[in-house]
């Protein structure tokens, strides 16, 4: 066994030290008119909220990747503890803006995940749903959510794969993933439909606000005093 190979099989028993690729560089295309990442979510843009809450879970540090309307993106997040990195090839696809963030991650960790700016409903437990799983998983150097069946986001993976990442010989957002990875992937089953919920259409949109309302709607009040 290399020690590379080696280095893999014991990062899920290490201490859970992760950090975050923020992909916030589409087009948003599906969303006319508009940049769906601008739009206003509970009083604050929508990838303030995702970011607020992966700041939450805590990891040693995040990297949010900009493109279309990158300014007005990082205005958004002003005052967060975040690192920005300019893609400027995002047009070319989404493998483009992970290779890039991976590349721009200096903190030292032994896991990596790749996050989506427009997956709103997520919140630090979520994100520590997946670190944990990670940490325990009995096999494997990338985990993937499932729900239902359908294959969700984020997915992490192990620190060892940064330059196959970023060399575009590992792409964690890749479909055929799975196909290509079998021995190195473990699935994580969810219990909710959060890791396979984004917002790339006005219905989207509409059905988000609609979630979030309802939310607030059922949460007590805490009387004061």
């Amino acid at each position: 066994m290399s020690d590379t190979d080696a280095w893999k099989a014991a990062a899920p028993r290490e201490a859970p030290v992760f950090s975050a690729v923020v992909l916030a560089a589409g087009l948003s295309s599906r969303m006319p008119g508009q940049h769906k990442l601008l739009l206003p979510l509970d009083t604050q843009p929508a990838v303030r909220r995702t970011v607020s809450a992966l700041v939450g879970a805590g990891p040693a540090e995040i990297v949010v990747v900009t493109g279309h309307q990158g300014r007005a993106v990082m205005e958004a997040l002003d005052g967060l503890p975040v690192a920005f990195r300019s893609n400027p090839r995002y047009e070319e696809g989404q493998m483009t803006s992970v290779a890039a963030g991976v590349a721009a991650l200096t903190a030292p960790c032994n896991m990596v995940m790749v996050c989506l700016a427009d997956q709103v409903l997520l919140d630090a437990a979520d994100y520590r749903e997946l670190i944990d799983a990670f940490a325990a998983m009995p096999r494997g150097s990338i985990l993937v959510p499932f729900f239902n069946g359908q294959r969700g986001n984020p997915v992490v993976f192990s620190a060892s794969y940064a330059a196959e990442v970023v060399s575009g010989h590992v792409n964690p957002g890749c479909r055929k993933l799975i196909a290509e990875h079998a021995d190195e992937v473990f699935i994580h089953e969810a219990t909710h439909d959060r890791f396979t919920t984004d917002m790339d259409t006005p219905d989207d949109y509409a059905r988000i606000q609609a979630r979030l309302s309802d939310a607030r709607m059922s949460t007590p009040l805490i009387p004061h005093g």
